[in-house]
């Protein structure tokens, strides 16, 4: 059994920064691909970055790239997300997701394994 878990959200002041964890258990071999996801009041799921096999090679969305980076481990386990320069558009409830898929999608159904996500919160 698989299972995700985030760490790290919590309450920032507008320019500030957070560094989101996110822990895949029940294996001990890695993914594929992982990547954050993010959903706001009022708004659908929308992808904010992704990584691959390669530490290299990763994906974000526009709006957050310059600001986020996205890195993990190399047990291919374990993903972070360091935000910085936050501004409120930012508070969303981020959730973790591994794929059995190589690649870096920014669509959510490539991945196969979901975490229960971690309230972030931009005050302004």
């Amino acid at each position: 059994q698989v299972r995700v878990a985030e760490s790290g959200g919590g309450l920032v002041q507008a320019g500030g920064s957070l560094r989101l964890s996110c822990a895949a258990s029940g294996r001990t071999s890695g993914y594929a691909s992982m990547g954050w996801f993010r959903l706001a009041p009022g708004k659908e799921r929308e992808f904010v970055a992704a990584i691959g096999w390669s530490d290299t090679t990763t994906n974000y969305a526009a709006s957050v790239k310059g600001r986020f980076t996205i890195s993990r481990d190399n047990t291919k386990t374990t993903v972070y997300l360091q935000m910085n320069s936050l501004k409120p558009e930012d508070t969303a409830v981020y959730y973790c997701a591994a794929g059995e898929n190589w690649g870096v999608s920014s669509d959510g159904t490539s991945y196969h394994y979901w975490g229960q996500g971690t309230q972030v919160t931009v005050s302004s």
